[in-house]
């Protein structure tokens, strides 16, 4: 079964060399899930400052600089991770560096019969990694 591990922080509380051991540190448990056959794909992601919101409300789309809602704890990036259990996903999602200084969600992926496989260009980069 695929989970989703979303990794929730304060992005303030990071200094630019904590944040730059963080990825060093995911990028081995990344290696490691890949030769296991459990990583799909994982990425940080940009600080909250440059999100873009989209609602539609009435046939209109409507933008807002920003997250969604105003929280403590901004999303910081993602796992997606394949584990035979819920205790697999929650083991895995403990080793996230992120884990120690923020939040781990973890939450099981719905498959949708028909939903196509990864692109080749999507392989490639799980390749790489």
């Amino acid at each position: 079964m695929q989970y989703m591990l979303l990794i929730y922080f304060e992005e303030q509380d990071l200094a630019e060399g904590e944040r730059e051991a963080c990825y060093e540190e995911s990028m081995r448990l990344i290696r490691e899930l890949n030769s296991t056959g459990q990583f799909l794909a994982a990425a940080p992601l940009h600080p909250v400052s440059t999100a873009t919101s989209v609602r539609v409300r009435d046939g209109k789309r409507l933008l807002t600089d920003g997250p969604f809602a105003e929280t403590r704890e901004q999303l910081g990036g993602y796992f997606l991770v394949e584990a035979r259990h819920l205790d697999e996903a929650l083991d895995i999602a403990g080793r996230i560096p992120g884990a120690r200084f923020g939040t781990i969600e973890v939450r099981p992926v719905i498959g949708l019969a028909g939903m196509p496989g990864p692109s080749p260009a999507t392989e490639l980069a799980g390749a790489r990694a």
